[in-house]
Order: C-alpha cells, then sequence, then structure tokens
C-alpha cells in the first residue's frame, strides 16, 4: 500500500474508532441514567466514506455493510489496534464485586484486555431492550454480511453456553485487509498443511510432448470457461463444478511445474498440501484442519495440488485396530471434500497402478507424464546449456547427450547445477564434457543404475 494511501486509510479508521467511541459514552451514558436509548445508531450514525480504494472502505463497501455491521466490524478489530478503547468494560459491578453480565466478553490471558463477544455488541447495539434486541439477533447468522463474507468468525468455547457467548474474531484475511489492503498467506502448519507453490518460469519453458500438452490446455480450458459451460449451456445439473486432475508419470517429468504453472497462466494461487500433516492423531483435528483448509481454497479460489498421492489415496488395506479405522475415516473425509470442492484439484504420483481404483474413476482427467523423447530432452539441454553466461567447451555435444542418455527435466536440472558448480571456479569457467557425463552418472547412481567410468 502506498504511503499515501495508508494515511487516508488510517484516517478512515480514527474516524470509525471515534464514531464507535461516541456509540459507547452514549450506551454507558444511558445505563448510567437508567434510561433506554432505542435505534441508537440513528442519533449517532456512521461517517461517510469519501475515498473508495482505501482498504477499509473496499471491505466496507464490497460487503455492503450497514451501520450494525460497521459497528460490530470495528468493534472485533479494536483488540488489534487500540485495545485501551475497551477498557471501559473492565469495571466491576461493585454491589456484586464482579463484572457486569450484560457487557459480556472475555479476558485475554496473554491480551489481558477486553475481548467482545455477540452479548458485548448487542448490549451496545440495544442495551437492555428486548425488542431492540431480538431486531439485532440475527446479525450473528452465518447468512449475514459479517459471516457470508469471511470477515467475522464467531467462536464458542463451550457448545453447552449461550451461543451469544461466541467470541468475536475478525478472520486472518480481514486483519490483513484492513491493515496493508493485500492478500493473507497463512503461516505452514499442522493446522493449514499447505504451502503455496510458485515459479520464474512461464508457460512456452514447460517442455512437454504434445499429448500430455493437450491435456493440460483442456485443464485450462475449463478454468477459464466453466461458468459458461455451467451456467449459459445450461450444464449445471449435469456436471459437479470442480474439476479433479491426476497427474503421474516417473520423477522429474514435470507434474508439480505443470501444476504451478497452470495456476500462474490463469492467475489463481497453487498450495501443495502436505499429506504428513493431514491426518491427525487427535480426533476431529485433521477434518477441522481440512475444512478450514479447502473453505480458504474456495474462496479465494486456489488449485489444490496433493503430492506423491498414492501414500495417502493409494489401494486400502484390511482394518486391524481403531488406528487404522480412525485413519480409513479421515481418508474418506478428504476424498469426500476433494469431490466436493468446486475448484481444481491435482493429485500427483509416480505410479498410477497404486492409486485406488475407486477413487480414481472420480478424476476428470488422468495425465500420463513420461521420461522425455529425444526431441524433448534435446530442447531441456538446449534451454539450459546454450546461450547462457556459462561457457561450453567444445568437446560438448548436446545433440550426442540427449540421443544417448534417456533423462527427465529434473535430471538434467540436477546435471546443469553440478556442471555449474565445476566450471564456476575455473579461470574461464567453461563446463566440460567430463562434467557432464560424471553427474549424469550420479544421477543413474540415484536410480540404482551404474555406469561405467570409461
Amino acid at each position: 500500500m502506498k504511503k499515501k494511501n495508508a494515511q487516508t486509510n488510517a484516517q478512515y479508521i480514527e474516524a470509525e474508532i471515534e464514531w464507535f467511541q461516541r456509540v459507547l459514552d452514549a450506551r454507558f451514558q444511558a445505563q448510567s441514567n437508567g434510561t433506554e436509548q432505542p435505534d441508537i445508531l440513528a442519533v449517532h450514525p456512521p461517517p461517510s466514506l469519501q475515498h473508495h480504494d482505501t482498504p477499509y472502505a473496499q471491505i466496507v463497501l464490497r460487503a455492503n455493510l450497514d451501520a450494525a455491521e460497521r459497528l460490530i466490524l470495528i468493534f472485533a478489530f479494536l483488540p488489534h489496534i487500540r485495545p485501551d478503547i475497551l477498557d471501559p468494560f473492565l469495571v466491576r459491578n461493585e454491589a456484586l464485586q464482579s463484572r457486569f453480565t450484560e457487557f459480556g466478553g472475555v479476558i485475554g490471558s496473554a491480551h489481558q484486555g477486553f475481548i467482545p463477544t455477540c452479548e458485548s455488541a448487542l448490549y451496545l447495539l440495544a442495551g437492555k431492550s428486548i425488542p431492540e434486541r431480538l431486531y439485532y439477533l440475527p446479525l450473528f447468522k452465518p447468512d449475514h454480511a459479517l459471516q457470508r463474507f469471511h470477515l467475522l468468525q464467531l467462536e464458542q468455547e463451550n457448545r453447552h453456553e449461550p451461543p451469544l457467548s461466541s467470541v468475536l474474531r475478525l478472520t486472518p484475511e480481514t486483519i490483513e485487509s484492513l491493515t496493508t489492503g493485500g492478500p493473507y498467506t497463512p503461516p505452514f502448519s499442522s493446522e493449514f498443511p499447505a504451502q503455496q507453490m510458485q515459479t520464474p518460469c512461464e508457460w512456452p519453458d514447460l517442455v512437454l510432448d504434445n499429448t500430455t500438452r493437450r491435456d493440460l490446455e483442456d485443464i485450462a480450458t475449463w478454468i477459464r470457461h466453466k461458468d459458461e459451460l455451467l451456467d449459459e449451456w445450461h450444464l449445471r445439473k449435469r456436471l459437479k463444478q470442480g474439476f479433479r486432475s491426476l497427474f503421474y508419470g516417473p520423477p522429474g517429468t514435470g507434474k508439480t511445474l505443470a501444476a504451478t504453472l497452470l495456476g500462474k497462466n490463469n492467475g489463481m494461487p497453487v498450495y501443495r498440501v502436505d499429506l504428513s500433516k493431514v491426518v491427525s492423531k487427535y480426533i476431529g483435528e485433521t477434518e477441522k484442519n481440512l475444512a478450514s483448509l479447502f473453505d480458504r481454497a474456495e474462496r479465494h479460489d486456489w488449485i489444490l495440488f496433493f503430492d506423491e498421492a498414492d501414500s495417502l489415496f493409494g489401494k486400502r488395506t484390511e482394518t486391524h485396530n481403531s488406528n487404522d479405522r480412525s485413519a480409513n475415516q479421515q481418508v474418506s473425509y478428504l476424498l469426500q471434500r476433494i469431490e466436493d470442492f468446486p475448484g481444481v484439484v491435482i493429485l500427483a504420483s509416480n505410479l498410477r497402478a497404486q492409486i485406488d481404483e475407486a477413487f480414481a474413476r472420480r478424476f476428470q482427467s488422468i495425465i500420463y507424464f513420461p521420461v522425455p523423447q529425444f526431441a524433448e530432452r534435446l530442447r531441456l539441454w538446449e534451454d539450459n546449456f546454450r546461450n547462457k553466461p556459462y561457457k561450453l567447451a567444445p568437446d560438448v555435444d548436446l545433440p550426442a547427450l540427449a540421443r544417448d542418455h534417456e533423462l527427465s527435466g529434473g535430471s538434467i536440472i540436477n546435471i546443469l547445477r553440478y556442471a555449474c558448480l565445476r566450471a564456476v571456479v575455473r579461470p574461464n569457467q567453461e563446463i566440460h564434457a567430463a562434467d557432464i557425463l560424471m553427474a549424469i552418472r550420479n544421477e543413474r547412481h540415484k536410480e540404482g543404475k551404474f555406469m561405467s567410468q570409461s
């Protein structure tokens, strides 16, 4: 965010806080006088939004928030930016030697300040007026703007307590948008077992045979035209909204790069899901974490990429104990979420035969990534070694290397790294054929194949 825009955004937030302060003072004054102040927002309306290009204004306008919803939004934001404004809620009822129950709210452990709940917001909006409280109750339903636009989430710690005791928490995306105007990228953790994949490469850099490239273009076509197909072509009753594809083939043949470029070429972030962190030993945690991941991916139109999918989606084994049953239930839940996901999901596997057939039938496409043939190998060698700052010795014969060695693109990249490390310390910084052949031998050793030293 530019400095001028940040200053304007801060001015809007300050004006919103001043408005909140007026409403708060009016509500406390009414309680002190023993009177009711119905329709408090009519007496104290919110400030106008003049500059529509600031992050705060854009959130309010995008969700079309009314005065009450704006008051709840800034209420939930205050613990993050001006917690002292909420200190009046910490006053104690001297007669009972306890906090006022009508204020609701909770006290943080590390935060130590007041954290509002739905009860707090309802008190601020309606006081003790039953008609006003009933009028404002629908604000806390999931179909209202604050939750429908994922600005706010209600967290109820004890399901046996009244629902209005739920804490008002802004979503991380909302906090990031209010403060910087930028997108929020969750940190990688067991609660969010996914990382964004990025690449400096472009679509033309992807070296594949024509059949594989054509199959990838079909996915890109779906991404660009799915709304037209589903709505204008009246296929919504016939087709599911999402697209699931299985990429399979030997390591290093371009599966991960293809998934990343599909997203990059269509303006969609791609997130790799770490399957080792998906299944939790704690009951209910797997479903909770996956629900959060899929919900966020749906809201932000992400492509989800599951690498080494056969480790989790492989052929089922017999169930011998409760751990096996729990793992199968978690996998079944994940499979159901994948099938219901309205976006693009890509699973990658080295071995097609390891994927459970019952699940494989649910894919819209199954794409094979073979080891590149001579023409593709030659292009990979030339793209990586020709016309670069590093020099090739006269004894380097790229066509011969492409002809004599069946290598994947990933292996050729590893060979490039090895050869450049040898060349960079030489006075003339020249790559020799011997460097490349030694690197090829190393790659073969990784595969369990051995070449002679001659």
